[in-house]
């Protein structure tokens, strides 16, 4: 995996926009105006993603490469390393679960629209 793959990952998600709300330096993807990803680009070799807090945990417990999100709520984000001891296929779960999370929080009339489009 890597910053590029992620990043058109995340944009071929219905209704993902990105933008550089906190300076050139990161990469914020969003669904309904809520980040749910964010790509650090002087440290290229990561994503900060949201996460369930008992998930999170679990995570981190598991994978070397996961680990709490630096300048984020390390309760509710995490750091995925690219190249470590997460695979490709993990990553991109993890990306869909951030996603969710957003998703979750949203009216439920939103949240049914959104399910039709994917």
């Amino acid at each position: 995996m890597n910053i590029e793959t992620v990043r058109e990952y995340c944009l071929s998600l219905p209704l993902v926009t990105e933008d550089t709300a906190f300076g050139p330096d990161y990469i914020l993807f969003r669904v309904y105006n809520k980040i749910f990803a964010c790509l650090d680009l002087t440290r290229p070799d990561r994503v900060a993603l949201k996460c369930d807090p008992d998930r999170a945990i679990a995570l981190r417990d598991t994978y070397a490469g996961i680990d709490g999100a630096w300048h984020w709520n390390k309760r509710y984000w995490n750091d995925v390393v690219f190249d470590a001891d997460v695979s490709d296929d993990v990553i991109l779960q993890l990306i869909n679960h951030s996603l969710d999370e957003v998703l979750k929080k949203l009216p439920k009339k939103t949240q049914a629209e959104y399910a039709q489009l994917r």
